[in-house]
């Protein structure tokens, strides 16, 4: 038997209008994704001003002795047609980093909120201890010890945002309390650091235990230095994310929290523990990113949100097409073969309900959170749906299958979304069962009514 719609209407032309109706509702479909990027951007402006005052993204640095002697520069020039050589004094720094340093940090986050947007802080509280000496090879470097003004050398704390420093760190050498001062250094910088003699630091290793608090936002890292570094990292946050030059050796991620340890040797690092510069001159180790600019080689930690209703609402609306195309099939099934005409007014009411529910599971989830706001979204969407296609169809038996079938695509939906990993996979199986299942229903319908023209001309 050759299917064929009354009325004039062959159902390759009704395929096609189905088709058109489609291409009309990506329209709204791109404006979701639009909103949901507009959305995003004013996310993170409202986070900014949350955190604004608290303290940025933090990373610690140091400590590093810092050392200033007199190196002797020779300029020649012609003076008269004489070549005249001059001798000068300039001041340089000797930068000792640390033999050995262990940190243990212990990171306390928390979430704060205003209105419908939230950010994640933190306080954190550093304590280590490190051993500071003279290398056996110190004269490969250049630097003539007795050219070095040891009673003016300096212990310097490197911290990205200095305004997130907590009151009153301690820094002992040698067991003494040292006075700290603003700033990375005498030259400026951002941190804090401590005059120090060092002088007897030839005889013997410097010993140098700090402890300080500090508050930050979204990341901690750390820039290694050392010879040898062993940084401990503890925290009640359950979702964070390993990411820098450097990842921790033994991390251990819980439901109440994680530990994390690092160990990192200046072999890895590429540099030597003793370097000089002239005064505030970085001499941070960096490597080069993807754009061939420099950047600091750190161990990174981020504390990131587990589920971000943005980026999840961003890849459901992705699928905006599965679902329009899914329900249209069904609605034109049963308009070719059910023999129950379904206009295009209908089929445009019908793809407007389903591009809402993006709309609405947006709105929802900034409020009660994703999957509360899917549930809900999806129940009011189905159901409108499902009762206006009773009217359609004239049957709530046919409009208890468009319910069933958007139920159902909701929940692979959702299944596609939690799993990230296998939802190309998933969604391809579903794609070549929906159109094998498309391809048997049709399998006799008469598209182009070209079968029925013929019989009737032979009769």
């Amino acid at each position: 038997m050759v299917l064929r719609l009354e009325g004039g209407r062959t159902p390759g032309f009704k395929f096609m209008l189905a088709i058109l109706v489609g291409f009309v509702l990506t329209i709204p479909l791109f404006s979701v994704w639009l909103l949901v990027y507009d959305r995003q951007n004013q996310s993170e402006k409202a986070t900014s001003s949350i955190t604004e005052g608290w303290g940025g993204a933090q990373t610690i640095n140091g400590p590093v002795l810092v050392i200033p002697y007199n190196a002797a520069t020779t300029e020649t020039s012609i003076e008269n047609g004489q070549q005249v050589t001059r001798t000068h004094q300039q001041r340089r720094e000797l930068r000792l980093a640390p033999e050995s340093i262990t940190a243990n940090t212990n990171v306390d986050p928390q979430v704060r909120k205003r209105s419908i947007y939230q950010a994640v802080v933190y306080n954190a509280h550093v304590e280590g201890d490190a051993t500071f000496a003279f290398p056996t090879d110190l004269a490969r470097t250049g630097v003539d010890p007795a050219q070095m003004d040891l009673t003016k050398a300096e212990l310097r704390f490197g911290l990205t945002d200095a305004r997130g420093l907590g009151s009153n760190p301690r820094v002992k050498a040698d067991g003494v309390p040292l006075r700290l001062q603003p700033g990375a250094g005498s030259s400026g910088g951002r941190g804090f650091f401590a005059w120090i003699d060092a002088t007897g630091i030839g005889a013997k290793p410097l010993a140098v235990h700090f402890d300080y608090n500090f508050r930050g936002n979204e990341s901690l890292s750390l820039l290694p230095n050392a010879g040898d570094t062993t940084w401990k990292v503890h925290s009640s946050w359950p979702s964070p994310s390993f990411v820098g030059a450097f990842l921790p050796d033994t991390p251990s991620v819980r439901h109440d929290g994680f530990d994390a340890t690092y160990g990192i040797g200046n072999l890895g690092l590429g540099r030597s523990i003793v370097s000089t510069s002239d005064p505030a001159v970085s001499n941070q180790p960096s490597t080069l990113n993807a754009d061939g600019e420099t950047q600091p080689q750190v161990a990174q930690i981020n504390l990131i949100q587990p589920v971000d209703p943005y980026s999840q609402v961003d890849r459901a609306t992705k699928y905006g097409f599965l679902f329009i195309g899914f329900t249209f099939l069904v609605l034109l099934m049963f308009d070719i073969i059910g023999g129950v005409t379904v206009s295009p007014v209908e089929y445009l009411l019908m793809g407007a309900a389903l591009v809402l529910f993006f709309i609405m599971l947006l709105a929802f989830a900034e409020v009660i959170g994703f999957t509360p706001a899917y549930i809900v979204a999806s129940a009011a969407i189905a159901g409108l749906n499902t009762a206006y296609s009773a009217a359609v169809l004239n049957s709530w038996r046919r409009a208890a299958f468009i319910g069933a079938l958007l139920i159902g695509l909701y929940a692979v939906l959702y299944i596609l979304l939690s799993l990230e990993a296998f939802s190309l996979l998933i969604g391809s199986l579903l794609l070549f069962a929906a159109l094998a299942g498309v391809m048997y229903a049709t399998r006799r319908v008469d598209w182009g009514g070209k079968r029925e023209e013929q019989a009737v001309a032979e009769a």
